[in-house]
């Protein structure tokens, strides 16, 4: 399978970005948001799920950080169902658990093309290194709508929010690369319908 690449430009009143995805890359990132937190959980989404990313975003930070990353999660989803195309011989189903620490995180994903989002991280604290604790909910339920998949994302424990936040990050990578994957022993499109 070649060519599982796609880049999408986004432009608004909020945002500038571009993001290039390559799905059989080795994990590289260059991330530039302008939000140093968010931009090390990209790199940990992008090294784990084995994607290789490069996403650059100039957003209305003086506003807040909101924007920039529902415009990141939209772009980044877009730019996966386009790289994912017909999604012939894929494996589609994700599975992943991932620790951090005291913290660990459950995420299952679906390439069903059917958009749905339950994110349960269960931070606390206002904001972790300049982003909104609710922005991060938001940039994995945007990430899937825009994407058009199901996720099922969960924190099961941990005290750090920082922790907790990295362990979803970490587990949604894992499970995306599972998903994406391609079964060198069919070219079928994983669906009793024929069409994901």
């Amino acid at each position: 399978m070649i060519g599982r690449t796609a880049d999408v430009e986004r432009r608004t009143r909020e945002t500038d970005l571009r993001v290039m995805i390559n799905l059989d890359g080795s994990g590289a990132a260059t991330i530039r948001t302008g939000l140093g937190f968010f931009n090390h959980m990209l790199t940990a989404l992008a090294l784990h799920a084995r994607i290789d990313l490069d996403l650059q975003c100039a957003g209305d930070l003086e506003v807040d950080d909101h924007h920039t990353i529902e415009d990141c999660a939209a772009a980044i989803g877009q730019a996966l169902a386009r790289a994912l195309g017909e999604k012939r011989g894929i494996r589609r189903f994700g599975f992943a658990i991932a620790p951090l620490d005291e913290a660990l995180a459950q995420a299952v994903i679906d390439l069903s093309g059917r958009p749905l989002a339950e994110v349960n991280l269960g931070l606390v604290r206002d904001a972790i290194g300049g982003v909104a604790c609710e922005n991060l909910t938001h940039f994995f339920r945007s990430l899937a709508i825009a994407g058009a998949f199901t996720l099922h994302l969960d924190i099961q424990r941990g005290a750090n929010d920082h922790h907790r936040a990295e362990a979803a990050f970490k587990a949604a990578a894992l499970a995306l690369r599972q998903a994406v994957a391609i079964d060198s022993l069919s070219e079928v499109i994983p669906s009793t319908k024929g069409v994901l």
